[in-house]
């Protein structure tokens, strides 16, 4: 575990699985990866497409916000923009390659800010060289709070938070999206929120928040019923997509970190099943995107198997389906077509 909360990348331990490959020509936008500088903590571009060329048809990306390279002075609410002026530069830097990474930029805003928030989104949409797209502000609470990473701790319901909402309803007016990270037992809050904001696209990250570590690992049956219930209700709102991908992480509890080897594709797709076809059953593959949360997810498989589990998870899907949760949803949702 790094000091970041986050699973160990060993790169050693991952070169002990290699697999060819499946469906080479496929078009991917990754939805969702990060570029991280922190004290024993860095990927940056180089790292993200040194994994993005290792064979799969990566075409595009969307970078998630993750602390990086803010404003180390000036007004508190607009030293996040760093990130994003920092990312469309490394984004121009790469405009004519293969993938085009970052060709779609979430950053943070303090959504607390209510109507105040127009200020910095508009100095987002300004750094942003066309590519900034939307915002994510992390709202994951647990009573337990070792389930939470500390440099993104909230407080208890600030979903529901009144001017926390009104954060959110600044968005459409400039065709920005919004990114929930939560966890599933806050879904009814996400719920509530989206539905205020109906013009908003919505977008769930990693699956719904699963968590299946510390006192939920006993409770792993209830807990995939209240997902369930949770994600059926949410596909009921037409403004609100999901991401499938994220599952790599410490708290969903599958410990793929702890075998002697790391996991094959097709270990992954299965393990994945019972969580993906739901969301893709209930939202349909028009609003569904994969993603590779990378690093994160890292620490417990490569890009080469996420992709080609996703690959395997969908080889009965038609070529349409196929073709939205590749890569339609994502250029949609996050308008790279217009970047």
């Amino acid at each position: 575990m790094s000091t970041n909360n986050y699973l160990v990348v060993r790169e050693d331990w991952l070169a002990l699985h290699e697999e060819q490959i499946l469906e080479p020509s496929l078009r991917i936008v990754d939805a969702h990866h990060h570029f991280y500088d922190r004290p024993g903590w860095i990927y940056l571009d180089h790292e993200y497409l040194a994994d993005a060329r290792s064979g799969h048809n990566v075409v595009a990306s969307v970078y998630m916000q993750a602390q990086t390279r803010y404003r180390p002075d000036g007004p508190r609410a607009l030293q996040p923009v760093g990130e994003t002026e920092y990312v469309a530069a490394v984004a121009q830097k790469h405009a004519s390659g293969i993938p085009e990474a970052a060709k779609g930029i979430v950053g943070h805003v303090d959504l607390r800010l209510g109507a105040e928030v127009r200020e910095v989104l508009e100095a987002h949409i300004q750094v942003g060289q066309g590519r900034f797209k939307g915002v994510r502000h992390l709202t994951t609470w647990d009573p337990d709070s070792s389930l939470v990473n500390p440099l993104s701790a909230t407080p208890r319901g600030l979903l529901l938070d009144k001017a926390y909402g009104q954060g959110v309803a600044q968005l459409s007016e400039l065709q920005l999206s919004y990114d929930a990270w939560l966890f599933f037992h806050q879904l009814p809050e996400l719920f509530e929120l989206a539905r205020s904001v109906p013009h908003t696209p919505v977008v769930i990250n990693h699956c719904g928040g699963i968590l299946r570590i510390a006192a939920y690992e006993a409770l792993r049956a209830q807990v995939f019923d209240t997902w369930l219930h949770s994600m059926r209700q949410l596909a009921k709102l037409p403004n609100v997509y999901v991401k499938l991908g994220g599952l790599g992480m410490r708290i969903n509890g599958f410990d793929f970190e702890k075998r002697e080897r790391p996991p094959s594709s097709d270990q992954l797709a299965q393990t994945w099943k019972p969580w993906m076809e739901p969301c893709i059953e209930a939202f349909g593959a028009d609003r569904c995107m994969f993603e590779s949360n990378f690093p994160v997810d890292k620490g417990s498989y490569s890009y080469t198997a996420c992709w080609n589990a996703f690959k395997r998870l969908t080889s009965g899907a038609s070529a349409e389906e196929r073709q939205a949760l590749f890569e339609g949803t994502a250029t949609r949702v996050y308008r790279l077509a217009q970047s």
